[in-house]
């Protein structure tokens, strides 16, 4: 399978260069996607611009995707999709579990708040008064 890989500061921009995302291609772009937790900059965006049409399996994928880099303290955003890849996957009532936006822009930003919440939270300098 053809992508294009984009890596940035904080996160890879991972964009097939295909119109479906079908059963026997699933398996590929997934370790396409879980290679990225190997490297330095793990957080990924997986742009489905190209994309028209998905498939059951490949959408369950992404789903397990997500789940992994969130498993791993990673992020994992959508973006692009279009319109009968989004429609495809509310009918397959998965759309509603997948961290989407609708552009790469969003998505970076989404990368960004989720770095800066888990450095908030991975942080032991911040003290709660519990005696209240």
């Amino acid at each position: 399978m053809e992508v294009k890989i984009d890596t940035k500061e904080k996160f890879t921009v991972v964009t097939p260069i295909i119109a479906e995302l079908s059963d026997n291609i699933a398996a590929e772009w997934v370790e396409i996607c879980k290679a990225q937790l190997l490297k330095e900059v793990k957080n990924v965006i997986l742009n489905l611009e190209n994309v028209s049409l998905i498939s059951f399996s490949a959408a369950k994928n992404l789903v397990e995707l997500q789940q992994l880099f969130y498993e791993t303290s990673d992020s994992f955003v959508i973006c692009g999709l279009q319109d009968g890849v989004e429609k495809a996957l509310d009918e397959m009532e998965i759309l509603e579990i997948l961290n989407v936006t609708p552009t790469e822009s969003e998505a970076w930003d989404i990368v960004q708040m989720e770095e800066i919440e888990r450095e908030l939270l991975d942080s032991d300098d911040i003290e709660f008064d519990t005696n209240h």
